[in-house]
């Protein structure tokens, strides 16, 4: 008898890895029409780092919210990809301060998105961060209020796809046919704790992010939380969506849950300027060395990007989503030779200073004149 006879599977059996990979390969390119670098599994012990030097040049863009042609947008207006979608930023970095999910349908694509995106970047010496914002705690919470139809589709979609390509490397590693643990459950079932979605996508994101002289995280930051550890935060968030434990089982941790949490917070939100509490801002800056300004998304503000509080509070989320306002699409540019500007596709904008406006203060209307801020629920 021969070796293949006695072992059927002995191929697959020397090359485990090879085939896996290009099971998830296949499974991508199905599912998203790409072939993004696959690294699914994180190891146990890696936690998203939380420092980072000031690079040369860094770039914020705010809540996506299931809206792929306007995430591109984004990323087009700041020069960071081309006309292919491909990496063109170089060294520069990005951070993106969450709320990828929820209120559009194609955050499954924008996750594709940028996680290809990480890579090319990489490659150049540039880099992208994304952080956890209150609809991706909400998701993987089992809290899907604010999930669109088409949304839901998208995950059903996705998660058809896994169970096929789990099924494969199954029967290639000799083991039968093994029932997949997320075959027959609700698609919604992706993003709990340790679920592929929530695991693949979500597990690598920061919550608070320190980059220079800037910190970013998507609601806010009070100094209590920052006496309790911003490293220790990104470790127990991390270990919570895959399922090591660091919040209550289903539930975040407690600095992620109520209207004071990281990503819920809206002390420093108000487009009217005299109902920020600079002083509690001011406190929480003074607790992390070095650090000038807070970067933060969440509330929707309706004059674009602004600051207040002498421009310690930067607020960048503009709407853009057409679940949202359907707002223009902006981006916060801070340079270490030029400083700060605005980078805008507002045509009232286009012929001054590059499409960019230089200082934050031009941004900040004066109290007669404030839009009416837009009113959207979480």
């Amino acid at each position: 008898m021969s070796s293949r006879e006695k072992n059927p599977n002995g191929i697959c059996k020397d090359i485990p890895d090879l085939i896996s990979s290009f099971v998830d390969t296949f499974v991508d390119h199905s599912f998203s029409g790409t072939f993004p670098p696959h690294d699914p599994t994180p190891p146990l012990n890696e936690t998203p780092q939380t420092r980072f030097e000031k690079p040369d040049r860094l770039v914020a863009i705010g809540d996506l919210h299931g809206d792929l042609e306007k995430s591109k947008e984004a990323f087009r207006l700041a020069g960071l990809i081309d006309s292919s979608d491909r990496w063109t930023g170089g060294s520069a970095m990005v951070v993106q301060v969450g709320d990828v999910l929820d209120r559009g349908g194609e955050e499954m694509k924008i996750l594709y998105f940028l996680e290809r995106l990480k890579r090319e970047a990489e490659r150049s010496g540039g880099k992208v961060l994304t952080m956890n914002g209150n609809h991706e705690i909400m998701n993987v919470e089992g809290d899907f209020r604010y999930v669109t139809e088409k949304g839901l589709e998208e995950v059903r979609v996705w998660l058809n796809w896994y169970i096929l390509g789990t099924k494969m490397k199954s029967l290639c590693r000799g083991l039968g046919k093994v029932k997949d643990p997320y075959e027959g459950v609700p698609t919604i079932a992706a993003l709990r704790p340790e679920g592929p979605v929530a695991k693949r996508f979500l597990s690598r994101n920061q919550t608070v992010a320190v980059v220079g002289d800037s910190v970013f995280v998507h609601g806010g930051l009070l100094a209590e939380h920052v006496e309790y550890g911003l490293e220790r935060i990104n470790e127990e968030v991390t270990g919570w969506i895959r399922g090591l434990g660091g919040g209550g089982g289903r539930y975040a941790p407690v600095y992620c849950r109520g209207g004071n949490s990281v990503v819920w917070l809206r002390k420093f939100s108000d487009e009217r300027p005299h109902r920020c509490d600079c002083s509690a801002l001011e406190h929480a800056l003074s607790t992390i060395p070095g650090v000038k300004r807070m970067i933060m998304g969440h509330t929707i503000q309706d004059g674009g990007i602004n600051g207040v509080c002498d421009d310690r509070a930067i607020r960048i989320d503009v709407g853009m989503s057409k679940g949202c306002s359907d707002g223009l699409h902006e981006v916060l540019e801070i340079r270490k030779d030029s400083g700060v500007r605005i980078v805008t596709s507002n045509p009232l904008y286009k012929e001054k200073v590059d499409g960019g406006k230089m200082g934050l203060g031009l941004l900040v209307p004066a109290a007669e004149h404030v839009p009416k801020q837009v009113e959207v629920k979480a």
